[in-house]
C-alpha cells in the first residue's frame, strides 16, 4: 500500500509537473521476473497436482512459469492503471523479454571480459529450503532459545588432558580443522601448535593462536569449521586451513569430504557412527552427536543460550553459511565512482547526514554474489569444456567458436545451469 499510494503518487505528480511545463518527460513502466518468489509460488501451485519441478524437467517447468506469468504477473501494472497513474503503457517492459534478456547477457559479457565478473569458492547464505545462495537482504535474524555445548577435545598423547570448546552448532563439529584461542590468553599458551583429537571424527587437529577467539566468550577456545562459519572462514584463509563441507544442499549430513579423516584415535573417534549420520537432517545429527559425546565422557555442560539465529525470509528455515562455487561481480570496484561523486559534492544527500549511512555501505562493500541455483531467471551465459575450461560469451555459438579455437576442434560444452539474481538481471 505505501509502494503504491506513497511512492507511486509522488513519481505520478512529478511527471504531470514536467508535462504541464512543455517538457519532453518519459515514464517508463516496467517490471521484474522476481526469481525466487514467482518459482516459489510455481512450484507451490504444481505440488497441489501432485507435480515436481525437477521431474517434468527445466523446459516443462519454465513453459508452466510463463503460463502463471500471463495469468497472474499483470497484478501489479493492473493496480497502477486503477490508480490512474499515467505511465507511458506502450512502452511497458519485463526484464525476460527479448530485448532486456539480450542486454543482461551483454552486461554480463561485458564486465566478466573487464574482469569486474568472475567464479569463485566462498561462503554464501545457503537456504535449505530453497535449495539456493540468497542475499544479505533476504536474511532476517529471529532470537532463537538454543543451547550452548561444552565439549571436550582430547590432547592428542596426554591421556586425561583436554581443551574445552562451547559452540551453539554441535553439528557442524564434524568439519572442525582447527581449536583457536586468543594468542595472549595465558590459560591456553602451552597447547598453540600442539594437536587435539577431533571426537567422533578421530582426526588430530591443531590448537592455533587466532585473535578471532575471544577469552571472554564461552570458554575463550573455539572450534573451527571455514565451510560453515563466516568468520572461521576468514580464519581458515589466514591459516592455510582445509575445508571439509559436512552438510549437503538440504542441509543433510554428508561424508564424503572427511572420509579420509575418520579413525578411532585416543578413544575419542568413532567412525562407523560418524558414517552413520550420512544422510540425516542437521538437526537430528545434533542430537545423536550430543547424546554420544555425552556417552563418551566428552560433554563437559549444557547451558541456555539465546541466541539471533538468520533464517531465510522466504523459505523461513535457517540459513547454512556453504562453501560452494558462484558467480561475484566486483562491487568494491563498481562503487568507487559513486563514492567519489558524493566525497566532491556533484551528489547531495537531503538530509545531509544520510551520506554517512551511504558512505558505510559503499566503503565496505563486499563481492556481490549474483548467481541463483533456480530455473527461473536469466540462464549465466557460461559454458564449461574439457580441462576446466570455462567460455562466457553473448550465445552457445559464440563460445562454441572460443572452444574451437582453444582446443583446434569441436568439443561438447554444457552451460551453466544457474541464474542470474533478479536484482543483477534488474540492474
Amino acid at each position: 500500500h505505501i509502494g503504491h499510494a506513497l511512492t507511486f503518487t509522488i513519481q505520478d505528480t512529478l511527471i504531470r509537473w514536467r508535462r504541464m511545463q512543455g517538457r519532453d518527460a518519459l515514464w517508463q513502466p516496467g517490471t521484474d521476473h522476481a526469481g525466487i518468489a514467482t518459482q516459489m509460488v510455481v512450484e507451490r501451485l504444481l505440488a497441489t497436482q501432485g507435480q515436481d519441478r525437477r521431474a517434468m524437467g527445466r523446459e516443462a517447468f519454465l513453459a508452466h512459469v510463463w503460463e502463471w506469468k500471463a495469468q497472474s504477473g499483470g497484478t501489479i501494472t493492473r493496480q497502477l492503471r486503477r490508480l490512474g497513474a499515467s505511465l507511458d503503457w506502450k512502452r511497458e517492459r519485463f526484464t525476460m523479454d527479448e530485448g532486456l534478456s539480450r542486454a543482461v547477457r551483454e552486461v554480463f559479457v561485458t564486465l566478466h571480459r573487464q574482469g569486474l565478473i568472475y567464479r569463485d569458492r566462498r561462503l554464501v547464505n545457503w537456504d535449505p529450503a530453497l535449495g539456493t545462495a540468497i542475499s544479505d537482504l533476504e536474511v532476517e535474524s529471529r532470537e532463537v532459545k538454543g543451547n550452548l555445548w561444552h565439549l571436550r577435545y582430547p590432547v592428542e598423547g596426554q591421556p586425561g588432558a583436554f581443551i574445552t570448546v562451547a559452540t551453539s552448532r554441535p553439528e557442524t563439529m564434524l568439519g572442525d580443522v582447527a581449536v583457536a584461542v586468543h594468542p595472549e590468553d595465558e590459560r591456553f599458551r602451552h597447547l598453540v601448535g600442539k594437536q587435539v583429537v577431533l571426537p567422533l571424527v578421530g582426526r588430530a587437529i591443531p590448537v592455533i593462536a587466532d585473535e578471532y577467539s575471544d577469552p571472554e566468550k564461552g570458554t575463550g577456545a573455539v572450534k573451527i569449521t571455514p565451510a560453515h562459519d563466516f568468520n572461521d572462514f576468514e580464519v581458515g584463509k589466514r591459516h592455510g586451513l582445509a575445508m571439509p563441507s559436512v552438510l549437503d544442499a538440504e542441509a543433510k549430513v554428508r561424508v564424503e569430504e572427511i572420509a579420509d579423516a575418520l579413525s578411532g584415535a585416543d578413544g575419542a573417534g568413532d567412525p562407523e557412527f560418524v558414517r552413520g549420520l550420512a544422510g540425516q537432517d542437521r538437526f537430528a545429527a545434533r542430537k545423536a552427536i550430543v547424546a554420544r559425546l555425552e556417552e563418551l565422557g566428552l560433554l563437559e555442560k549444557v547451558e541456555p543460550h539465546t541466541h539471533q539465529v538468520p533464517h531465510g525470509d522466504r523459505g523461513g528455515v535457517p540459513i547454512e553459511p556453504r562453501l560452494t562455487w558462484q558467480w561475484y561481480c566486483d562491487a568494491a570496484t563498481l562503487a568507487k565512482p559513486a563514492v567519489e561523486a558524493v566525497e566532491s559534492g556533484r551528489t547531495a544527500f537531503v538530509p545531509k547526514q544520510w551520506e554517512n549511512t551511504f558512505f558505510a555501505w559503499m566503503r565496505d562493500i563486499q563481492p556481490w554474489c549474483i548467481s541463483r541455483q533456480l530455473w527461473w531467471g536469466h540462464r549465466i551465459p557460461a559454458w564449461y569444456g574439457p580441462e576446466d575450461t570455462i567460455f562466457v560469451a553473448h550465445t552457445a555459438d559464440e563460445a562454441a567458436a572460443a572452444a574451437r579455437v582453444r582446443f583446434g576442434r569441436d568439443v561438447e560444452l554444457t552451460q551453466d545451469e544457474d541464474v542470474l539474481d533478479t536484482w543483477f538481471s534488474s540492474a
